[in-house]
């Protein structure tokens, strides 16, 4: 399983592009299952459900994800708000030849981005942040980590 690590710093530009960090197109293409550099595999964009920032995932990843509403009868209430929160504002795209991707503006106005974007690697997804705010949130998530006295043996 390729992972998504590390914090990078990139700058949003004028059209809205931004370029993914080399670390995770790697990952990209690791998770893809394609070693090819020219190939730019399918990611998913989309507005965090629970914070102030957009989740990317693999296309592998996403589809993953909304495996659950097949368990779920199409015509149900629960079907209809999983699958709206799942896949009514979800971006699909692949980076340009350069890596650089467009942020579409629900996301960009979402996360609050501005200028600078920070990447934030979370294993198998990673998201994109205000860095400021990027900051903050890595922070408290230590806290929080500290608080619970979680450890890595525990993490599961």
């Amino acid at each position: 399983m390729s992972l998504f690590l590390g914090t990078h710093l990139n700058r949003l530009d004028a059209k809205g592009r931004v370029s993914v960090p080399a670390p995770f197109r790697t990952a990209l293409r690791a998770a893809a299952n394609c070693d090819d550099p020219a190939i730019n595999p399918t990611l998913v964009l989309r507005p965090s459900h629970t914070a102030a920032c957009i989740d990317v995932l693999p296309w592998a990843a996403f589809q993953a994800l909304a495996t659950p509403l097949d368990q779920l009868d199409v015509f149900s209430p629960e079907h209809d708000d999983l699958a709206t929160t799942i896949f009514a504002d979800a971006y699909p795209m692949e980076a340009d030849k350069e890596g650089r991707i467009i942020l579409p503006e629900p996301l960009v106005s979402h996360a609050g981005l501005t200028g600078a974007v920070a990447f934030v690697g979370k294993g198998r997804i990673f998201q994109i942040w205000e860095p400021a705010a990027a900051a903050r949130e890595s922070e408290a998530a230590r806290e929080r980590t500290r608080l619970r006295k979680m450890t890595l043996g525990q993490a599961a």
